[in-house]
């Protein structure tokens, strides 16, 4: 792990749920992410915007990681850590090691999309040549929540009728 200090690691996370948060707001599903320079600077953030661009790949996580490396100049991002809300899907994994991220810290656990609860391990996985530190679970109760208001919510707006 960097040595960047759980203080900051959490007031990271403060700002990923921003980023669902609003999200949310514009009806995508409420996942924030930001990545920290090695000194805990904010490089870049942002939540995701999957149905607005109609884009697969609209996931908070790849977003901040183009953002970065187009700030930063490279997209070599070793010194950096990405801090996201929701445990990352496979595809988000394989681009953190793509990027060659430095660490990863996300809050809610998802035991259907995520790659860590589904056993892909891709950031200790031998095979591959780059590996990084990984940490769960920070400010869980409120990353699951913004998520389950916003299901609860969008199911509320569906009404269904017995056949």
């Amino acid at each position: 792990m960097s040595p960047l200090k759980f203080q900051d690691l959490e007031w990271a996370m403060g700002e990923a749920l921003h980023e669902a948060e609003e999200a949310g707001r514009r009806d995508e599903v409420p996942i924030g992410a930001c990545i920290l320079d090695s000194q805990g600077k904010i490089l870049a953030s942002a939540g995701n915007n999957k149905e607005s661009t109609k884009n697969p790949t609209g996931h908070a996580e790849i977003l901040v990681l183009n953002k970065a490396a187009q700030l930063i100049g490279d997209w070599r991002l070793n010194s950096c850590t990405l801090v996201v809300t929701l445990e990352p899907c496979l595809m988000c994994m394989g681009a953190l090691w793509q990027s060659r991220i430095g660490n990863l810290v996300f809050g809610a656990y998802d035991p259907k999309g995520g790659a860590l609860s589904l056993n892909y391990n891709v950031h200790k996985d031998q095979r591959l040549n780059h590996a990084f530190s990984v940490i769960g679970g920070m400010r869980h109760y409120e990353c699951s929540n913004i998520l389950s208001q916003f299901f609860k919510q969008k199911r509320g707006k569906y009404s269904y009728k017995n056949s």
